[in-house]
């Protein structure tokens, strides 16, 4: 009898020790978000590298795999600037994303993607390899390692592209702003008013000129002249491959699936959770 209750209770014993598991790889996940910035919104910028159209449209399928990635974790995203391919994809967008440690985790995802793939554009649907560069920054309001001054900065305002309507396409709302001693430029078209775009493009350079100053830090104490990575080959953090077999791997973490279509979906959890415990180990 008491054999029997033991193997009727098992079912409910691993149920329950899988609920345990679950919660317990959430709060793990959490203890690595501790970083300055972690608890911050963050913002994502895709732009195509190597590969001329198949990279533009291996860029708007990044675009789409961390909007779906964003509804996954109930964040609230927008896009606030695209600039559309000559003949598919986007050479470049810009998403802004508003969530509980959004960029704890998606600070994970910079670095450039490569994917493996017959080619939707080539008449010969030859196996063709593209890449897209991934950059991500936390929301910045206020920082006093970064002083921004007025007569530093050029600001040119255009016509914000888009389906059109009663605002979008009339009006000059849209704004760039270029830092001229950096020559790092930023913009956001995605508000209704200049001056909201403007705020937001001011979140946006204050951030990648405080990640400009800490690069450079970090290259002069160990030595080293700072240089950003290309999107190209040899730099790739994760490599997506749909032919002549499925897989994505993480080539940091060495993290695979084969389930390619719930990856581009959105389902790169396992890739993000793996990342944050590496790189916390790394010294």
């Amino acid at each position: 009898m008491i054999e029997a209750s033991a193997a009727e209770d098992l079912p409910a014993l691993e149920e329950e020790l899988q609920t345990l598991e679950h919660k317990w790889q959430e709060v793990e996940t959490n203890l690595y978000l501790s970083g300055e910035f972690d608890a911050n919104n963050a913002y994502i910028t895709i732009s195509g590298g190597a590969g001329g159209t198949e990279a533009q449209d291996w860029a708007a399928m990044l675009l789409r795999m961390y909007l779906r990635y964003c509804e996954r974790q109930g964040w609230q995203s927008q896009l606030i600037e695209k600039t559309d391919g000559q003949e598919a994809g986007i050479k470049s967008a810009t998403i802004h994303i508003q969530g509980e440690f959004a960029y704890g985790f998606l600070r994970c995802e910079r670095g450039t993607h490569r994917l493996v793939r017959l080619s939707p554009f080539n008449a010969k649907n030859l196996r063709q390899t593209s890449f897209a560069l991934v950059e991500v920054l936390p929301e910045i309001t206020e920082s006093k390692e970064v002083e921004i001054e007025e007569k530093d900065l050029r600001v040119d305002t255009f016509r914000a592209s888009g389906a059109g309507g009663q605002h979008v396409n009339k009006t000059d709302s849209a704004v760039r702003i270029t830092h001229e001693p950096t020559g790092l430029a930023v913009a956001c078209q995605s508000e209704r008013s200049q001056q909201q775009n403007r705020i937001q493009a001011m979140n946006m350079l204050r951030a990648k000129l405080l990640e400009k100053k800490r690069i450079e830090e970090d290259a002069k104490k160990e030595g080293l002249k700072g240089a950003q990575k290309s999107a190209d080959f040899g730099q790739q953090i994760r490599s997506y491959v749909l032919h002549p077999y499925q897989m994505v791997k993480d080539l940091r973490t060495n993290i695979e699936t084969s389930n390619t279509d719930e990856v581009l979906d959105g389902d790169i959890q396992q890739f993000i959770d793996a990342e944050l415990k590496r790189s916390k180990k790394t010294p």
